[in-house]
């Protein structure tokens, strides 16, 4: 890591960063991207050339970004950190993970979850960071919108989605009803049916009663 530039940085990592951890193995050697880590915390980059390291993608750069990302986590203020590092939720890039336990699968929007909500990773303590929560309240940060939208509002139209398919709208509820369950319109005109011959049945069945006492 010695004599390394902000732009060395780039290539260095390509070629010898193929696992995110702190230290590993039994004897806890300093990882490749801990090392790094460290040299970038010397160099001190701007934000331009953060944008840069973080604006590379495909699967050669993925550690690229989660070292920029830790980087950014330790240095930045929070409402910088949050604004940052939040687009990278949706990176699903695979990464691997390597600790005492061996390695393991991550993923970039992992990894960035757990930087803005654990206080220790890759064998190094963070700075106790704000909920986001406690930011919206004091009106530092806007209220963060997913990409599937509003939650509710999805919610309100699965509903409506399930009762147009079953075709029991409330306005069919029949009135009156003792069970009080929900009826189509087939269901009560065959009902109405069903009464009515029962009725006529009934009226037929009294007149013949009638004319055989009068016989």
């Amino acid at each position: 890591c010695f004599a390394l530039n902000e732009a060395d940085i780039v290539s260095r990592v390509v070629e010898h960063v193929q696992f995110v951890a702190g230290t590993y193995g039994d004897s806890q050697r300093p990882s490749p991207f801990l090392c790094l880590a460290f040299k970038l915390l010397q160099l001190g980059p701007g934000d331009d050339i953060l944008k840069e390291y973080l604006g590379y993608g495909g699967e050669r750069f993925k550690y690229l970004r989660a070292l920029a990302c830790f980087y950014v986590r330790l240095t930045r203020p929070a409402k910088e950190v949050y604004e940052t590092l939040e687009p990278f939720l949706e990176d699903g890039r695979k990464l691997r993970r390597r600790g005492r336990q061996g390695t393991s699968l991550t993923f970039v929007d992992q990894f960035v979850d757990e930087l803005l909500t654990k206080e220790r990773i890759c064998a190094t303590s963070l700075w106790k960071m704000p909920k986001r929560e406690v930011l919206e309240d004091l009106e530092v940060l806007e209220p963060r919108v997913s990409p599937l939208g509003d939650i509710d509002e999805l919610l309100e139209e699965d509903v409506v989605m399930v009762e147009g398919e079953n075709g029991r709208p409330e306005s069919n509820m029949e009135e009156g009803s003792e069970d009080g369950e929900a009826r189509s319109p087939g269901e009560n005109i065959r009902r109405e049916m069903s009464t009515e011959s029962n009725t006529r049945g009934r009226s037929s069945r009294e007149e013949d009663e009638r004319s055989g006492k009068g016989d």
